[in-house]
């Protein structure tokens, strides 16, 4: 398993992992106006060669927002998504981010899970904010220490 950065060549294989993962697919220009902007880090896990994960986050001044974290549905249960996460938050702390947040499916134990875990917290509701189908989001924070 390797942790690469997100190369514009990888938007295709991304957007299938996407596309399989979310009711409200990004869109492949959304993703690569992501990969080349200059506020965001988007990582790739592959296995083989194959892109199998995806993962990215906003950093504006010294606070961070996951966007996306997505892995192929055969690889899950194998830790690729924890440790896929481990490498965002290891380039937030880099960049001197002091604030993390995220928007999670209310009904997403396993993701609450993972970063509660990780030391997230939740601090609101978005009533509504998912579509298909309707679902409150939950917003969960970290704050990084130095």
């Amino acid at each position: 398993m390797i942790i690469r950065p997100m190369l514009m060549e990888d938007v295709e294989a991304v957007f299938q992992i996407e596309c399989a993962s979310f009711s409200m697919p990004w869109s492949i220009e959304s993703l690569q106006q992501e990969v080349s902007s200059l506020f965001a880090v988007y990582n790739v896990v592959t296995i083989d060669e194959r892109i199998v994960a995806y993962g990215g986050m906003r950093i504006i001044l010294d606070e961070g927002e996951i966007t996306n974290i997505a892995v192929d549905s055969s690889y899950r249960g194998r830790g690729i998504g924890r440790k896929l996460f481990e490498s965002l938050l290891v380039q937030a702390k880099q960049k001197d981010v002091r604030r993390i947040t995220l928007e999670v499916r209310s009904s997403n134990e396993a993701a609450k899970r993972l970063y509660l875990v990780f030391g997230f917290r939740p601090v609101a509701i978005r009533k509504g904010y998912y579509q298909k189908p309707t679902e409150d989001a939950v917003i969960m924070q970290l704050q990084l220490d130095f």
